[in-house]
């Protein structure tokens, strides 16, 4: 993983998000609510590992996960979908 991408991040805008959920099927109900916050996010690596914290007044959450190796991943109250997945960086 780039060690520049070590840091926290805090998110400024995003560019239809809303359509996006709307694509995967998320209610009107948590919509509004993710529209709202204003996610602050903690990368960190740890050994060969790759730490993602998200932290929200609503709810924060931890995953991790080895670059270029194939994890499943949970999108609990997103959307609920169990999906396998490969992080790469460019």
């Amino acid at each position: 993983m780039p060690v520049s991408l070590c840091g926290t991040w805090d998110m400024l805008s995003n560019v239809n998000f809303e359509g996006y959920m709307i694509a995967l099927g998320i209610s009107l109900y948590t919509r509004k609510i993710a529209l709202r916050l204003k996610h602050r996010k903690v990368i960190e690596q740890v050994g060969d590992q790759c730490v993602i914290k998200t932290l929200s007044t609503f709810r924060n959450y931890t995953f991790s996960f080895k670059v270029n190796e194939e994890f499943q991943e949970f999108t609990k109250g997103l959307d609920d979908r169990h999906c396998k997945v490969i992080k790469h960086f460019i």
